[in-house]
């Protein structure tokens, strides 16, 4: 699959589907692409940034995944990035860091979702919760504010 090919199925697969702000969720999906891309990342890394979320919102399927034609380092990415019910933070970092590549598209991930202007349109107690997520993420994965790996 090539990367333009990966970023029409991951458009398709989140067409309709909104943010907590209620604009398109491939705004963000293609965020989290060039955010990969201005950090260094290599092509694996920018499909798996296109398709970081199509797992865990139930867009695409696990089989899907696992018989796409990615190569295995990019469906490690995106299993890596991928949430899994009720699992610890902890865990979820450990997974990440063990991935070779996930660190970067999780950064990149996690830069978009806590932009203030995104940020900036929803209800307080939302915007605390999140940054407040985000916060602890970037430190479990051992991300400084302000530097990019």
């Amino acid at each position: 699959m090539t990367l333009a090919e990966a970023e029409a199925t991951a458009r398709a697969a989140h067409s309709g589907q909104t943010d907590k702000a209620g604009r398109p969720y491939e705004e963000h999906l293609r965020a989290v692409a060039e955010g990969v891309r201005a950090r260094g990342g290599d092509e694996e890394q920018i499909a798996a940034a296109w398709l970081h979320d199509a797992v865990e919102d139930d867009k695409l399927s696990l089989t899907w995944l696992e018989q796409a034609p990615l190569t295995r380092r990019t469906k490690d990415i995106v299993l890596a990035v991928t949430k899994r019910p009720a699992e610890p933070p902890e865990a979820y970092a450990a997974r990440i860091l063990a991935t070779p590549g996930a660190l970067l598209v999780k950064e990149a991930d996690l830069a978009h979702n806590a932009d203030p202007e995104r940020l900036a349109v929803l209800d307080e107690p939302t915007r605390t919760r999140l940054a407040e997520k985000y916060t602890r993420m970037r430190t479990l994965l051992g991300l400084v504010a302000g530097e990019t790996r």
